[in-house]
């Protein structure tokens, strides 16, 4: 019984488990960890990873977290846990790596929300791939949402009310690049086998 929720939900728990812990870190493991572009430069290599995994505050990480269930309901049975792993840690390093080099001006950032993007893209896309010619409707249509999101916020900034229940500023620019890295991981990474 355990190991099925572990092979069914592993993947979530562990990423709250870790954003809890650092949560309870306070102000103190925010600072050391967030994404911090003059720190990056100093060779504090570890913020390219961590700063997505720290929260601006408990709302802001409850927020994630309740996006991150959301998530895995919708697209968690896409990938295996394994290819889950990669396209977590490996969209971490691409956002971070968008933002240093695209937005310079962009001094530190903090939160789980680019990698979520990249997880709801790289699965709706791994389900449409995974349903053969005829394709998913619900992972397309899925899809097409979450693109539409994309192409407003770069447009019309921050969706209304996100600042609000973030509590603070949304960087619209690493759902962008969370989305793209969705793209290259879903059309990268084999899917899971539909299950008649």
């Amino acid at each position: 019984m355990v190991s099925i929720l572990l092979r069914a939900y592993g993947v979530p728990l562990i990423v709250a488990i870790i954003v809890l812990a650092l949560a309870l870190g306070g102000d103190e493991a925010r600072e050391a960890l967030r994404y911090q572009a003059d720190a990056l430069s100093s060779h504090q290599w570890w913020r390219w990873e961590s700063g997505h995994w720290v929260h601006l505050g408990w709302s802001h990480t409850v927020l994630n977290l309740a996006g991150l269930a959301l998530v895995w309901a919708l697209v968690g049975a896409h990938f295996s846990n394994g290819n889950w792993a990669l396209i977590i840690i490996g969209s971490a390093l691409g956002i971070s790596f968008g933002l240093w080099t695209f937005n310079p001006e962009l001094t530190w950032y903090v939160g789980f929300s680019g990698v979520l993007h990249t997880m709801l893209v790289a699965g709706a896309l791994a389900g449409i791939r995974s349903s053969g010619r005829t394709g998913d409707r619900s992972d397309m249509l899925l899809l097409a949402v979450v693109l539409a999101k994309l192409v407003w916020e770069q447009v019309m900034g921050p969706l209304p009310g996100s600042e609000a229940s973030a509590g603070g500023n949304v960087v619209v620019d690493a759902h962008w690049y969370g989305g793209l890295l969705g793209l290259f991981f879903g059309a990268l990474l084999k899917p899971r086998a539909v299950r008649a």
